[in-house]
């Protein structure tokens, strides 16, 4: 069994011809709703009657409800209407063996790696957009007792067409040690001064920090400044101070350097980089480098950027928030928090070059992980309203 779990992320010639004993196949969708034994296509005479549903305003579909044990192997869907809003107001709920707390709450678009609300083409390991059209998702999702899915549409319009499978096996049992998928959307728009966007705020128990997509709207105010100098922290079973994993740059994090262009690799991306529209949209997934956590897990990103001096001078005059960090300069590379005297940028002394500095953002993120248990300590989705804030 561990073989049909690991599948979706990593298959090996020997697991495809290997079958687990009394493994059956369902796909739920419109046309045959949890996959019933000898039940789909029946509407129309059999001449595809019921390829997609509408969800009206208000409305919610349920998209799986089965019994027993078994194991989520892969997600589709398609919409009509692909509108940012639209994308953020359609909320994707998962429940585990009848919590009645969902293990994933978060917006669809946001899920399928639609971050900035922009549906670009893409492949990877755990989602894909073959030509930006629709949506993949290939994480393994097991449980034990039943597994629910529902789509509810929290905004003012009608989504006129929905088209979904999601694929399924059903199985005698799973090992002990089969965790349970989860998902955690979060949106900071105006975060403090110095104060770390939170990917995953104090998540507590036992599981595997699977990765993360990410939607950064960078403040055009900052002029031609990079908004990505910020490194990824996880603080990991009883960490407090200092984190034990830390990164040393947005790009670098996910897998690249000097800068963020478009690109979508098996483990990292970044389908979505616009330095006109100060957009960008990234994933990152752990499989290679598994992240395990015993008690508790915390995975921060600093909202740090970087420019010339003459250009953070500008918007700090421009009354945006700044705080230099640290200068490369002719004199090498400085550290300004270390000086016995924090210099101010307008000094006339200020060293001259590049100059790291805290800044502000707007960063969304879903954070992916397995978890013991069949739900977590974290808050449920946020409302409707924080989420489609200034999104058009």
């Amino acid at each position: 069994m561990a073989a049909v779990l690991t599948a979706a992320i990593s298959v090996s010639a020997q697991e495809l011809y290997l079958k687990p004993a009394q493994a059956t196949t369902g796909w739920s969708s419109f046309e045959n709703l949890n996959g019933i034994k000898n039940a789909g296509g029946q509407r129309n005479k059999e001449a595809k009657g019921a390829a997609f549903a509408s969800v009206k305003a208000g409305e919610t579909k349920v998209l799986l409800d089965v019994k027993g044990t078994g194991i989520i192997q892969r997600i589709w869907c398609t919409i009509r209407n692909r509108e940012p809003k639209m994308l953020r107001s359609l909320r994707l709920q998962m429940f585990w063996d009848g919590d009645a707390k969902p293990a994933v709450d978060v917006p669809l678009g946001d899920f399928f790696v639609a971050n900035t609300g922009k549906t670009v083409a893409f492949q990877s390991a755990l989602f894909a957009s073959p030509e930006g059209r629709s949506y993949n998702c290939f994480i393994p999702m097991p449980f034990r007792k039943g597994a629910r899915v529902l789509l509810i549409n929290e905004g003012t319009e009608d989504q006129k067409m929905l088209y979904f499978d999601i694929d399924f096996i059903k199985v005698p049992s799973l090992p002990a040690n089969a965790q349970y998928f989860h998902a955690f959307w979060n949106r900071q728009a105006n975060n403090p001064l110095k104060k770390d966007y939170e990917i995953l705020p104090g998540l507590k128990g036992n599981g595997r920090f699977l990765g993360v997509s990410v939607g950064v709207f960078a403040n055009k105010e900052y002029g031609n400044t990079w908004w990505g100098e910020g490194e990824v922290k996880m603080y990991i079973d009883g960490d407090s101070k200092y984190p034990t994993i830390n990164g040393t740059g947005t790009e670098d994090y996910i897998g690249t350097g000097w800068g963020l262009s478009a690109f979508s690799n098996w483990y990292q991306g970044c389908p979505v980089a616009s330095d006109s529209l100060k957009t960008y949209g990234f994933y990152r997934w752990h499989l290679p480098d598994a992240v395990y956590f015993k008690n508790e897990i915390s995975v921060r990103l600093q909202e740090i950027g970087g420019g010339e001096d003459t250009e953070v001078k500008a918007a700090f005059l421009k009354g945006l928030p700044v705080i230099p960090i640290s200068v490369d300069g002719e004199n090498g590379y400085t550290n300004l928090f270390e000086l016995k005297k924090l210099p101010a940028i307008t000094d006339a002394d200020f060293p001259k070059g590049w100059v790291n500095f805290y800044r502000v953002d707007d960063y969304s993120s879903v954070a992916y992980f397995y978890l013991q248990t069949t739900s977590s300590n974290l808050p449920t989705l946020a409302p409707l309203a924080e989420r489609t804030a200034g999104i058009k």
